[in-house]
């Protein structure tokens, strides 16, 4: 399997229709930003398992020169979901109109990344534009993934029930055949409607009043007034100064300091050429320290008391890294667990860069369609506690942790590197490998995305807090983990278990090289 390689444009994401929507609006003039909204939208249609527009957003935008710009497009809990609510509760449901309790912050986002084009560039191309594909894709059909098949399946049991799910998404009561036609005409109409008002209308418009009764209707937490209160935000970006150049990420509530921490610990053990096993086992033993510092300290913004930056500080992380005994796997807890998502890249022919993640948590999210709207809402809230003293406890108007991050860095021989990965906890860890493989091993892109990954932590359906590892690994990596006093558990060959990861790439001559993941339904499209 071989990258693609362009000179004018360039588009990773985890579904080929989004990809060569980014590529389409690319060729038509547009800017990464641009390409990326147009690949958000098509995404949200054809893969509504792992995104949608009822879910959260977060942008890293590397311009050509100077410090980047980040988005946080997630929302907050509504105002009706207080302690006393989930009363009686030990934690908060994943299904179901009381799981659906943030408000959806990503249409936001793409607002206020447009925004951001056109602050760089003068001008944008017409939203209609933009929407174009997803309009068509939800109005006349896309063909069903084997991902979304196998998800509708696999949880049928737990969602058949939930309000809207299964007119949505069901066929006769049954999961969608995969390569059938799946149409989402109310989806589509949605998208018309914010064409036709604005994005903001999903927030303040006729769209946020019809958003607002289905929500009362159903039972869920959030009014109107929530809708109203919501606004994306620019925040600044985190940066690890890493040996082979500047790396970003994204602050709380995110765990990009978990994906700075792993590379800063890591790049703190000499030498990195080392063998497959010692390679992993270094990575499993940073992550388990830097899931530490998240689960310390990464709660909403407007709650916490420390300086995340100084969390990656050089004294900090050698401090971090002498804790790693390269003979020996430590004790830890237990991580977040699952999430979907889909990861996106995009870079112009400017240079600007574009990383970029949506999400609805789990698969389908919160299950709960709203009324004539398409829009199946997220569960993210559900990562709050109920405990009244935890970090994460519950409250209206907080921002739940999030497991998505998206990652850029700019290496110190001028390449320009956008990447990320879907995956919960999984996420900083396939960012560690891909970024170790390509960028300090000197592997291709492309190998560096398809060689066998692992993940340590529960995953979809399993309480184990394991290290799981795909079954292309060879025999005597999988010996030497487990003699190293890991617990480690067989994978498929290749699983979606380990994530969907992509990456862009700006090299000094201005050629743009992506490469996207086997795992998923996606590609690298460019011209």
């Amino acid at each position: 399997m071989q990258s693609n390689v362009s000179t004018h444009g360039m588009a990773v994401t985890s579904h080929h229709l989004a990809s060569q929507s980014a590529a389409a609006v690319l060729r038509d003039g547009g800017s990464a930003i641009e390409a990326m909204v147009a690949a958000a939208a098509t995404i949200a249609v054809v893969y509504p398992h792992m995104n949608s527009l009822g879910g959260d957003g977060f942008w890293l935008i590397v311009p050509p020169e100077g410090e980047p710009i980040t988005i946080d497009a997630s929302g907050a809990a509504g105002s009706l979901a207080t302690l006393d609510a989930y009363a009686g509760l030990s934690h908060i449901p994943h299904r179901g109109p009381r799981a659906a309790l943030t408000v959806a912050g990503t249409v936001s986002g793409w607002d206020e990344a447009l925004k951001v084009a056109k602050e760089l560039n003068g001008t944008t191309l017409p939203l209609a534009r933009l929407l174009e594909d997803a309009i068509g894709y939800a109005a006349d059909g896309a063909p069903v993934t084997a991902s979304q098949a196998h998800a509708s399946a696999d949880k049928l049991a737990e969602l058949r029930d939930v309000p809207g799910f299964a007119d949505t998404f069901l066929v006769d009561g049954q999961a969608p055949a995969t390569g059938s036609r799946f149409t989402q005409p109310a989806l589509a109409a949605t998208l018309q409607q914010l064409v036709d008002e604005g994005l903001d209308s999903f927030y303040r418009g006729a769209l946020a009043e019809r958003l607002a009764q289905g929500m009362t209707r159903l039972g869920l937490p959030i009014t109107l007034t929530d809708l109203h209160r919501h606004r994306a935000r620019r925040r600044s970006a985190l940066t690890l100064h890493h040996s082979t150049g500047t790396l970003w990420n994204l602050g709380p509530p995110t765990q990009g300091l978990v994906s700075l921490a792993i590379l800063g610990i890591t790049d703190q053990l000499a030498p990195h050429q080392t063998d497959d096993a010692q390679t992993i086992h270094r990575i499993v033993e940073a992550t388990k320290l830097a899931f530490g510092l998240r689960d310390a300290h990464i709660t909403d913004p407007l709650h916490y008391d420390v300086d995340v930056q100084q969390l990656l500080a050089p004294a900090s992380l050698k401090q971090l890294a002498t804790q790693i005994d390269d003979q020996q796997a430590a004790n830890w807890g237990a991580g977040k667990g699952p999430g979907d998502t889909v990861w996106m890249g995009a870079i112009d022919s400017s240079g600007l860069a574009v990383s970029f993640i949506q999400s609805i948590y789990h698969e389908f999210g919160s299950g709960v369609v709203l009324p004539d709207t398409g829009i199946v809402w997220q569960n993210r809230g559900a990562s709050f506690s109920l405990d009244p003293t935890h970090l994460l406890a519950l409250a209206p108007g907080k921002q739940p942790f999030h497991t998505l991050n998206p990652a850029a860095a700019r290496l110190n021989d001028g390449r320009v590197m956008v990447y990320g990965s879907m995956g919960g906890d999984g996420q900083p860890q396939t960012q560690a490998a891909l970024f170790t493989r390509y960028v300090l091993q000197g592997e291709s892109l492309q190998q560096s995305i398809t060689q066998p990954r692992w993940v340590l932590g529960r995953t979809w359906g399993q309480a184990s807090d394991s290290l799981k590892v795909e079954g292309r690994l060879p025999n005597a990596t999988v010996t030497r983990l487990k003699a190293l006093g890991h617990d480690v558990e067989l994978l498929d060959d290749f699983s979606e278990v380990v994530g969907h990861a992509g990456a862009v790439v700006r090299y000094t001559d201005g050629l743009l090289e992506g490469a996207f993941d086997p795992r998923s339904n996606g590609s690298a499209a460019g011209f």
